[in-house]
């Protein structure tokens, strides 16, 4: 029993000194876990520190792979992964909400859409996928004409300099603050919601992909 104590005592200081580690001010820190501290943050390519959307528990970014260090990084190449950030996370946060609502509310095509939604997309008769393809094909080709720079003048997969990355000009409502502040907070919570359903949609579907059942069907929830 003395044992097992002391062992949670260990480990508890231990969370504590890490904490201290890396949430404290490197001049409040003692030399040791200064040192460690200054070891142990990856020095970046590109400082993405500032970039909003880096928040805690990872105050200089999430950045685990070291792909900031990369020797062709540069400014426009974070400025393109934001951009497949934002496009990645506003799409999932939809396709979240639509399997929820398509696997238990589905008027169409006489309800013979059924199942889970993995399987949804191959049970759209012609020419209804053709017409969802064909939507997909001018949402993204808008979306190139709007924000990447041409291949002719500039390097490939590079956006435009004055581009601002998910930046479509689509906002029907008007929702866009015009101050600063207000805008890079709307951003982050946009930033942080959309990998938060990147990471739902992942697990459904490598749920759904495991047992074939819609995803309410597991926690006893039927349409």
């Amino acid at each position: 029993m003395m044992k097992f104590a002391a062992a949670l005592a260990l480990v508890a200081l231990s969370s504590v000194m890490a904490e201290e580690a890396f949430v404290s001010s490197p001049a409040a820190l003692p030399a040791p876990l200064r040192r460690f501290r200054q070891s142990s943050i990856p020095r970046m390519a590109v400082d993405i520190s500032d970039l909003n959307g880096a928040v805690a528990p990872f105050p200089r970014g999430f950045d685990p792979l070291g792909l900031a260090n990369g020797p062709d990084v540069d400014e426009n190449e974070i400025k393109r992964w934001r951009e497949s950030e934002l496009k990645h996370g506003r799409l999932c946060m939809l396709a979240a909400l639509g399997i929820l609502v398509q696997e238990n509310f589905n008027p169409l095509f006489d309800g013979k859409i059924t199942g889970p939604a993995i399987n949804h997309f191959q049970q759209v008769p012609f020419p209804f996928w053709a017409i969802i393809v064909a939507g997909i094909f001018g949402i993204e080709a808008a979306s190139i004409g709007k924000g990447w720079a041409s291949p002719w003048t500039n390097k490939l997969f590079a956006l435009r300099e004055d581009y601002e990355a998910g930046d479509l000009g689509f906002d029907p409502f008007n929702l866009t603050p015009s101050d600063p502040a207000a805008f890079d907070e709307l951003r982050a919570k946009e930033l942080n919601n959309g990998r938060l359903a990147m990471i739902a949609v992942a697990g459904i579907v490598a749920q759904e992909l495991v047992d074939g059942q819609k995803i309410l069907d597991h926690l006893g929830i039927t349409g």
